[in-house]
């Protein structure tokens, strides 16, 4: 209503002072008889009333559709009165929704080989680091291991680029299941046992094995992973335990990462969880990428699971994975 007022108040205005100026006209060439001249414009005003509500009334549905915002891109197909200005912005509507669609599926089809080119790339970059591995390992000097700790260096950077590009299609690429979490932990520990001894730091497994929690257990790995590697990382220097503890809390069951590193600043806790944040400490260490912590949020918001951080600077981290639900097994 308010946008056909709008719309037309200029005129109904004008209308007035044509009819007006009308009246002036005969009234300047001589004409007295003013209770007609009023009439006559009463008459006007009123064929214009008449008008404006006929007007109101079939182009209804077409002033509330431009006064209230689409809730859905297909509320734009909905159809309105037939009169030549319904129907023209109707067909205007459905001609950029088709070029929407049209864009929309071009992109989808750009991301889509994207992300095959992506898996095909790591796995191809994976095959010689493979034959690399099994080179080195057949050797057993230290030149070998120094070759092994950056091979698994490599490794873990192709599944991390991997594991980023599939967050896109997350939906469609796990599968919920009872996961140990011990075995999930041991996986994690053994990945990165090599990281874990180049730093003389060393893990601390407090994780009964009967605990199980409902998640996916490839994502989880992952996820575990990127915390096991900043643990080790940023606990280099003081050559103390990283600490994996599982128990139960209320209904819920956490998993407990607890180093005894550098620690986070007040000022970067609440920004750690941010895409490309590096903080205080990624000044120090130049291989933050400021995006582990990221996949950590970003993967466990979509399992369903919860993040908790607590840290203080010289004593430590501890980042806690919470679970709706868990179970135990004999």
């Amino acid at each position: 209503m308010k946008l056909f007022l709008r719309e037309h108040l200029p005129l109904f205005l004008l209308s007035v002072v044509q009819l007006f100026a009308v009246l002036l006209v005969y009234w300047l060439d001589g004409y007295r008889n003013l209770l007609t001249g009023l009439y006559s414009v009463f008459l006007g005003i009123l064929c214009l009333g008449g008008y404006l509500l006929y007007r109101y009334y079939s182009h209804q549905s077409l002033y509330q559709r431009l006064s209230e915002p689409l809730k859905t891109l297909d509320d734009s197909l909905q159809e309105v009165e037939r009169t030549p200005l319904s129907a023209a912005v109707s067909h205007l509507l459905q001609s950029q929704y088709g070029h929407y669609q049209s864009q929309l599926k071009a992109a989808e089809k750009s991301r889509n080989d994207h992300l095959a080119f992506i898996n095909q790339w790591v796995h191809q970059m994976k095959t010689p680091l493979s034959v690399i591995r099994l080179t080195m390992e057949a050797q057993g000097d230290n030149r070998s291991s120094s070759v092994l700790e950056e091979t698994d260096r490599m490794e873990k950077g192709l599944d991390t680029v991997l594991y980023a590009a599939r967050l896109e299609t997350f939906e469609r690429d796990f599968q919920v299941e009872s996961v140990s979490l011990r075995t999930v932990v041991e996986s994690a520990i053994h990945e990165n046992k090599r990281l874990f001894i180049g730093s003389k730091v060393y893990p601390e497994l407090q994780v009964d094995a009967s605990f199980y929690v409902e998640s996916d257990a490839k994502w989880l790995g992952f996820l575990i992973s990127q915390l096991v590697t900043n643990a080790i990382k940023y606990s280099a220097d003081a050559h103390q335990k990283v600490t994996f503890n599982a128990f139960a809390r209320n209904d819920e069951a956490v998993l407990e990462i607890q180093d005894r590193g550098i620690g986070i600043p007040q000022t970067d806790r609440k920004r750690v969880f941010q895409r490309f944040y590096t903080g205080d400490n990624g000044r120090k260490y130049r291989e933050s990428t400021g995006m582990g912590l990221y996949f950590v949020q970003e993967i466990a918001s979509r399992l369903g699971h919860r993040v908790e951080l607590e840290s203080e600077v010289g004593v430590g981290t501890c980042v806690r994975l919470v679970f709706s639900s868990y179970l135990t097994k004999m």
